[in-house]
């Protein structure tokens, strides 16, 4: 294959418009039309951009056969991949955005029933989306219980870089979030707000802000990174693989886990009018649970 056809193949294997590649060298889009269809030849360092922007090798882009290089995703694995991981990181997220608000609102002097009611709206439109991508990969799975590795050491090398920046921003976004929660009491000792102003509410409400942002972050992270994993994916759905048997129990243990800590969460709310904190706290805590739960059944012989 030629140069052009190489570039082309990368370009539209990667869902990048030849204007946004354009943006991306700082050259004109006609140029890379022109590079595409060997009118054209583009300089060294452009060439090394491609290279860099591609994630393939300078030989490989000048004369090889790139297309030779991928197996064909006919499956269509990492399109819903990407989209069971980003719905699913939203999901998670309205949930606790929908506490910030909830205490934003109780803050400001908002009536608790009204406030949980927000949140419920919030709670809600989580469900729904946990219910349809739910349905979804669960049938994704069934018609694709094996999957071709289509993906390349650079991709994934590319991804583990990427996966070191999430965490590490997650991870100063919750450190920032205790800060805040921390000198939540200095900060109400030395600001003097009228009623029916609760600071500590307010407080409350922007340390689950920082929380959503991280949790968000770690949730698409981690299941961005399990995508790359297609040998562990397979084994995952081979009935008689000792892998697939762990994973059937541990969802089985984990759904039943946050199902008792919504019960729980529901008598505090409805029986004691606990909407807010701390009767929230039965989801980190029963998530907690739900990980020690998975740790103990994977490492079990």
């Amino acid at each position: 294959m030629s140069l052009g056809e190489n570039l082309q193949f990368l370009r539209k294997r990667n869902d990048i418009t030849q204007e946004q590649l354009a943006e991306k060298l700082n050259v004109s889009r006609q140029s890379v039309s022109k590079w595409e269809s060997d009118t054209a030849y583009p300089e060294m360092d452009k060439l090394l951009q491609l290279c860099e922007t591609f994630n393939c090798r300078l030989d490989d882009m000048i004369k090889g056969d790139i297309s030779s290089l991928y197996v064909e995703d006919k499956a269509h694995y990492d399109e819903h991949m990407n989209l069971f991981s980003k719905m699913t990181a939203i999901g998670v997220g309205l949930i606790l955005f929908g506490l910030a608000v909830m205490s934003f609102l109780s803050g400001i002097g908002i009536n608790d029933d009204l406030s949980a009611m927000v949140f419920f709206v919030f709670l809600i439109i989580a469900v729904a989306i946990f219910i349809v991508m739910g349905i979804r990969h669960s049938d994704f799975e069934k018609k694709n219980p094996c999957i071709e590795n289509f993906y390349s050491e650079e991709e994934k090398d590319a991804f583990n870089k990427k996966y070191s920046v999430f965490i590490t921003v997650g991870v100063v976004i919750i450190l920032i979030a205790v800060l805040i929660l921390m000198s939540s009491d200095l900060i109400i000792s030395e600001v003097n707000i009228s009623q029916p102003y609760d600071v500590e509410e307010l407080m409350g409400s922007v340390f689950f802000v920082f929380i959503t942002v991280a949790v968000m972050l770690f949730i698409y992270a981690g299941t961005q990174k399990d995508k790359y994993n297609i040998k562990q994916y397979n084994l995952e759905h081979d009935e008689n693989s000792e892998t697939y048997k762990k994973s059937r129990l541990t969802g089985a243990v984990c759904g039943c886990l946050m199902m008792i800590a919504t019960i729980i969460y529901l008598i505090c709310g409805f029986a004691f009018n606990e909407w807010g904190m701390p009767s929230v706290v039965v989801f980190p805590v029963f998530g907690i649970g739900c990980g020690i739960a998975s740790i103990i059944i994977n490492i079990r012989k």
